[in-house]
């Protein structure tokens, strides 16, 4: 569309004060569309260029006093808003920024309508990738049931095995049980046996304290009796010295006869008796209880070897149960080990499968938010481009309607232009008077002065001229002038 931007300003226009003879005036002319007011009429056998002029005093009298009428120097009411400048701008600002934003869409119309091209693209490849994906789950799930399957048989195997593994674990645990309790018992009867032969021993050791101070004893009473022995004879020898060296004289009856000899003897014997009987009864009972420690001592003796070779058998046993033991402790550590390794090894498998079927729903998962996401990307951007669409059309008619506008504007303006270049009136006094003309005029007194203004339209480059004549003036004129500037706007709109 084609706008025409009128600027509007205001200036100083020519005009003049003459003074002679002859038709005196100005003119002025100039192009583009536009107002402006010039000098133009005289008086004194002139006339004005646009108009017709009479006058009632001769061109070349006498100079006579120049009259000014005031209302003529008052400003001129054009009817022009001042504020009219800073509209045009502001539609001015208002239509380019409008160009932008629709050059704008149309820009982002286009790259929506590439992303569309490349989301339909993308939405077949995933529909392919979709049936695809579709097909190979079809055909992968038989093969992953299959696998399921055979790793749930292992793992059945294993599970049986690993009951077969704990019944054996149980039985090995209580033979170990079993032996364990027998080697306590082995254990406290060695404990038993220990005890009773450190009694023994005990027994023993002061039956041969008591052997050794019986036979101290035996050996005090064998030297007492030496001694007493010795004592005696040593005693009897000397009263047998006494008695033999003595001579008693004794008045004894005649009806008894002492013998001391016999007495002596017969002490003697008793003592004699009575010693061997002593140490016959203590070495007899010396004798005894020898005798009866050495049975105790040897049967002590053999229950103490008995007890030994006892020891040495459960010693034997123990060792061998201990072996069994850790054998047992072995075999079930290898079992354990063995179970172990079978459970992870079940685990890891059946993990394994499962973190695949799980990264294989993950992916049918992701593939399906993925298209749905696409299709509300597409759905969104369908909807956008929508109103993208609704909204050109929209300025579409906007703009149309605006540059039928501004065309009927033109036209009026060029009609406005063309009526006022083909219309024009003026009036000449002489002497005194003046001329107006909508193309151009003046206003002139006499031969001597001259005023002038007019006014003058034109749009779309037209130009236009008034007033001649020939003259000498000096003279000030105020006149307003009304520039157009013509800008072209040219915008393609593509559907």
């Amino acid at each position: 569309s084609n706008r025409d931007l009128k600027y509007y300003r205001v200036g100083a226009g020519g005009g003049g004060l003459s003074i002679g003879g002859g038709a005196a005036g100005s003119g002025f002319g100039f192009g583009g569309s536009g107002l402006g007011f010039g000098g133009g009429g005289g008086f004194g056998g002139g006339r004005s260029p646009a108009g017709f002029g009479g006058g009632t005093l001769p061109g070349m009298g006498t100079i006579q006093e120049v009259t000014v009428n005031q209302s003529l120097l008052a400003p001129l009411n054009l009817e022009i808003d001042p504020n009219i400048q800073q509209v045009r701008k502001e539609e001015k600002e208002q239509i380019k920024s409008l160009n932008n934003k629709f050059a704008s869409f149309i820009d982002k119309v286009r790259f929506l309508e590439q992303q569309n091209k490349v989301l339909e693209t993308k939405w077949t490849l995933l529909q392919d990738q979709g049936q695809k994906s579709n097909s190979n789950k079809n055909n992968l799930e038989p093969l992953f049931e299959s696998y399921i399957n055979n790793l749930r048989k292992q793992l059945n195997h294993l599970l049986n095995e690993r009951g077969r593994m704990e019944g054996e674990l149980k039985n090995t645990q209580d033979l170990v049980e079993d032996f364990k309790n027998k080697y306590e018992d082995e254990i406290n009867r060695r404990t038993a046996a220990e005890n009773e032969f450190v009694v023994l021993k005990k027994d023993v050791d002061a039956a041969y304290m008591n052997k050794i101070d019986l036979e101290a004893k035996v050996d005090a009473l064998m030297d007492e009796i030496n001694f007493l022995r010795t004592l005696y004879d040593a005693e009897l020898a000397q009263l047998n010295v006494q008695v033999s060296d003595t001579s008693v004289i004794l008045s004894m009856d005649n009806n008894r006869d002492l013998d001391l000899s016999s007495i002596v003897n017969e002490v003697k014997a008793q003592y004699e008796d009575i010693a061997n009987r002593s140490r016959a009864e203590a070495e007899s009972w010396y004798q005894n209880k020898f005798e009866e420690l050495r049975a105790t001592a040897g049967k002590h003796g053999d229950d103490l070897r008995n007890t030994k070779g006892e020891i040495s058998e459960l010693n034997r046993l123990t060792q061998r149960l201990r072996a069994e033991i850790e054998n047992a402790r072995n075999q079930c550590a290898s079992l354990q080990t063995a179970i172990a390794d079978s459970e992870d090894r079940g685990e890891l498998a059946l993990k394994d499968a499962r973190m695949k079927v799980a990264d294989l729903e993950d992916a049918l998962q992701k593939a399906k938010q993925d298209m749905t996401r696409q299709l509300r990307e597409y759905q969104e951007l369908m909807n956008v481009k929508l109103a993208l669409d609704i909204e050109i059309a929209t300025y579409r008619k906007l703009l149309e309607g605006e540059e039928s506008r501004w065309v009927q504007e033109n036209e009026s303006d060029h009609n406005a232009s063309d009526s006022l270049r083909s219309s024009g009136s003026g009036l000449g006094l002489g002497g005194g008077g003046f001329g107006f003309g909508s193309g151009g005029g003046g206003f002139g007194g006499g031969s001597s002065f001259g005023y002038g203004g007019g006014s003058g339209l034109s749009a779309g480059g037209g130009n236009f001229s008034t007033g001649s004549g020939k003259g000498t003036g000096v003279g000030t004129s105020v006149g307003v002038k009304i520039v157009s500037k013509t800008s072209s706007s040219k915008k393609t709109i593509k559907s």
